[in-house]
């Protein structure tokens, strides 16, 4: 694996609390470990060699509970947010010279089964600014937000989602720097909106999984999170 890894792990989520009012949801304990090393684990299996983490709230006790991740077999790098969070777009520009020219962008909510070669070898044969991963929902987990279409074209809008859009944002994306390059450091923007304008000008591909995604960004999917990772345990 050539590409790094950036965890946005800056959120307070505040669906989980009470939980979530002493430590951020990366270090949410779920199947007997906190979130960020089952997250850490599968990247590692993938060959994943270096990760920087996105961090903002509680984001001194991520990195207490890390370090420089020579434990786990990676390298691990922190971008601060600062005084204020940054939105995920925010934190990922905010990140930008940690990154490099081109890198993997994963949500600090999110345990994935997917081929990480795969998906880089989709992302380098586009030649696009961006690359996204896609799950056909039908409205299963959450309402679909992207048209998948022939070759790979991605219509994605994730706040005004059309009838046509039957799979859903799977929660990976790799992503050019050049596609953050005309936002400002310290700006506060999501990472929702730079893909849908890279989708409207024809620059986000996509590459279709099929193993569904689980999250522990809400008491629902944290249950169900658990109970999926306690089942692949005793395997």
């Amino acid at each position: 694996m050539t590409l790094p890894v950036a965890i946005l792990a800056g959120g307070v989520a505040t669906r989980l609390r009470p939980i979530t009012e002493t430590i951020p949801k990366s270090l949410v304990e779920v199947a007997g470990r906190p979130f960020v090393f089952h997250q850490l684990q599968w990247l590692r299996k993938e060959g994943v060699e270096r990760v920087v983490l996105c961090i903002g709230y509680l984001g001194e006790k991520i990195r207490a509970a890390l370090g420089d991740g020579a434990a786990l077999g990676l390298a691990i790098e922190y971008s601060w947010d600062g005084d204020r969070l940054l939105g995920t777009g925010g934190a990922l520009r905010k990140a930008a010279s940690k990154l490099g020219d081109q890198f993997f962008v994963l949500y600090g909510d999110s345990y994935l089964r997917c081929s990480l070669a795969r998906v880089e070898l989709a992302f380098r044969t586009s030649g696009k600014a961006a690359l996204m991963t896609v799950l056909k929902n039908d409205g299963r987990w959450d309402r679909s937000n992207v048209d998948f279409g022939k070759g790979g074209r991605v219509s994605y809008d994730k706040r005004n989602p059309g009838p046509r859009m039957r799979h859903i944002d799977y929660g990976l994306s790799v992503i050019r720097a050049e596609a953050l390059a005309g936002y400002g450091e310290d700006e506060v923007f999501d990472l929702a909106d730079v893909l849908a304008a890279l989708s409207a000008r024809n620059e986000l591909a996509g590459f279709e999984v099929t193993d569904r995604f689980y999250e522990i960004g809400s008491p629902a999917g944290l249950k169900e999170t658990e109970e999926f990772l306690l089942r692949m345990g005793k395997r």
